[in-house]
């Protein structure tokens, strides 16, 4: 194709083993066209990305296959013409900034490097309106004090702006986005996509934008690419979610919670299969309730079903004259919660340093009942929540748990206190120490709160890490030979294992993709029930409030300033804060009703 990006036949396999991780992936990208990557985690996003840049991840390596940039090929480059095309031909944006950003540098000289290395005829003043332009497209101010500030010195949303403006200061042909809302609030997550849409168009780069939430793909992408297993099993316009012809498709968007209603969130059985393990036929195959003896015998093409829109299913052609029929049941009302608070903050005022973050919050969290706490970034959501457990030890006013008020510091209190509330952390990269295993990892905390052998404490591991989709073989492997959703669902298990009472959940879903976020969900639905777990639950998804929580409570600036039951404030919000945070959620609510994964 002339300009654009061009993938043709793109095979990923490990050095060492030559066990293949993506296989004989093609797609192609036109100038000012923003495609949609999707799939579950392991299934080889990141990697596709990382090959349209002209590389691969340690350890791995392209073994087939073709990547044109502006009809240019990227692969077999030597390492100086490499360096010369990213950046100027094309650019990354990862999902963590500080992967981008030098802490030591200020920004205005990062964004001058830039240009320095690869425009270097640019005199000074040109550099000057250049970096001034691309901070506006990205809605950063451009003035000296700004650009003297330390990556540090911004927030979440900013930095995330200010690593697009590096992708972007060089107007390459072509910009790969790896999951670069993930973890920011809705409003930032609004303005970032708008941000996005707005560069592709305006400088018609032609950009891949992978993501696990087919909410945000279908808001900004023209069209969309599912992988499974490394594999290519569905292409087409982005309306082709509306009523996919691949099971796998199916279940992602049954996955996914909607606004509108509470809904219990399909899940997809089982697990994609290791790349050392994967089945001669179809590979989806054993997880699909539309299965044929024939799927498993051999592995079917992807296909041309209908103009534009191909899969790589045998019955894909069945499927466009099956309705998408309603078999994901609304939840029912949540009950109240107990008379006597099992949590209960009075009056809680927290401050760093000279920044006071929160104003007098007050709230009480019943056995079994799920709270959800929303707001922006900044707003004072995991304060709150450090300060309950205890992590955050600049705070005034009380907090109780089962009627007694507890010390300021986790170090102040009991091993009961400590074993009944557990925290999970946002980020997994940091929650996990890097030099112990994740069984290490999980199996950390029953030391400290329960006499086990070393049989019993191993059974109690493998358990927990089922109970989060993990195989139990991934206890052997170390933080960062998992994805980022795997090193969520570990850190996810840590806390489960210890058997809480009172769970705080600070964003613990935003790294997941939909199938394992629904299967988080319903694991933490059974164990509300099972053990009357209760949940502060904080998170920047008004979708998935609806399916998980009994009552909201909105946080702006410190302050409350909406509470109630999880309907009526998301129906009729109040407030023109919360108002607005409902407005900004993306979400594939569309008006045909969404199809169960399980539906025969």
């Amino acid at each position: 194709m002339a300009g654009g990006i061009d993938v043709r036949g793109l095979s990923v396999a490990i050095t060492k083993t030559g066990t293949e991780i993506v296989h004989d992936v093609s797609f192609s990208v036109a100038r000012g066209e923003v495609l949609g990557l999707v799939g579950e985690s392991g299934c080889g996003k990141t990697t596709v990305a990382l090959a349209v840049c002209g590389g691969a991840r340690a350890g791995a390596s392209i073994t087939t296959g073709q990547v044109t940039i502006d009809s240019r090929p990227m692969l077999g480059l030597g390492p100086v013409e490499l360096r010369t095309r990213r950046g100027r031909d094309v650019s990354y944006v990862s999902q963590d900034p500080s992967a981008a950003l030098n802490p030591s540098l200020r920004i205005g000289r990062q964004l001058s490097e830039m240009l320095e290395v690869h425009a270097p005829a640019l005199r000074n003043g040109a550099v000057r309106d250049t970096i001034c332009e691309t901070l506006a497209d990205v809605r950063l101010p451009s003035h000296p004090g700004f650009l003297r500030r330390y990556p540090h010195q911004l927030s979440g949303g900013q930095q995330q702006r200010l690593a697009i403006a590096m992708a972007a200061i060089l107007r390459p042909q072509a910009i790969v986005m790896d999951e670069p809302t993930t973890g920011l609030d809705v409003t930032t997550q609004a303005h970032i996509l708008r941000t996005v849409r707005d560069l592709c168009e305006k400088h018609q780069a032609a950009m891949v934008y992978v993501s696990h939430d087919l909410a945000v793909i279908g808001k900004i992408a023209d069209r969309v690419l599912v992988l499974y297993a490394g594999r290519a099993v569905e292409l087409g316009p982005t309306r082709v979610l509306e009523r996919p012809l691949h099971p796998y498709t199916r279940g992602l968007v049954g996955a996914i919670p909607v606004i509108s209603e509470a809904r219990v969130l399909a899940t997809i059985p089982g697990q994609p299969p290791r790349p050392d393990n994967r089945p001669d036929g179809c590979s989806f195959a054993e997880r699909c309730s539309f299965r044929l003896l024939e799927c498993s015998r051999s592995e079917p093409e992807l296909e041309i079903v209908e103009p534009g829109h191909a899969a790589r299913c045998i019955r894909a052609h069945a499927m466009r004259a099956r309705p998408m029929a309603a078999t994901v049941p609304k939840l029912e009302g949540g009950e109240a919660g107990a008379t006597v608070p099992l949590l209960k903050i009075s009056e809680l005022r927290a401050s760093y340093g000279a920044n006071s973050v929160l104003h007098g919050v007050s709230l009480e969290l019943g056995t079994h009942e799920c709270v959800a706490l929303v707001g922006e970034s900044g707003s004072g959501k995991t304060t709150l929540g450090r300060c309950v457990v205890g992590l955050n030890t600049s705070w005034d006013g009380s907090v109780e748990y089962r009627g007694r008020e507890l010390p300021r510091t986790a170090r102040q209190r009991d091993r009961e206190v400590r074993q009944a509330l557990q925290y999970i952390f946002q980020s997994p990269y940091n929650a996990l120490n890097p030099r112990r295993t994740i069984a290490e990892s999980v199996g950390a905390p029953l030391a400290q709160f329960f006499s086990l052998g070393g049989r019993d404490r191993q059974a109690r591991v493998r358990a927990a890490l089922e109970q989060v989709s993990l195989g139990s073989h991934l206890g052997a492997r170390y933080p960062d030979q998992l994805s980022g959703g795997e090193r969520q669902r570990a850190a996810i298990a840590r806390a489960l294992v210890c058997e809480p009472q009172v769970l705080i959940c600070d964003e613990i879903t935003s790294a997941l993709d939909v199938s394992v976020q629904a299967a988080i969900v319903g694991l933490l639905a059974d164990l509300r029930a099972e053990r009357d777990l209760a949940m502060l639950f904080v998170t920047h998804n008004l979708a998935l409030v609806r399916s998980i929580a009994d009552r909201v409570l909105v946080l702006n600036a410190g302050t409350i300033v909406e509470a109630g039951p999880t309907s009526r404030v998301l129906d009729a919000p109040v407030d023109s804060y919360t108002k607005a945070l409902v407005a900004d959620t993306p979400t594939l609510d569309y008006e045909a009703e969404l199809v169960h994964s399980g539906e025969a």
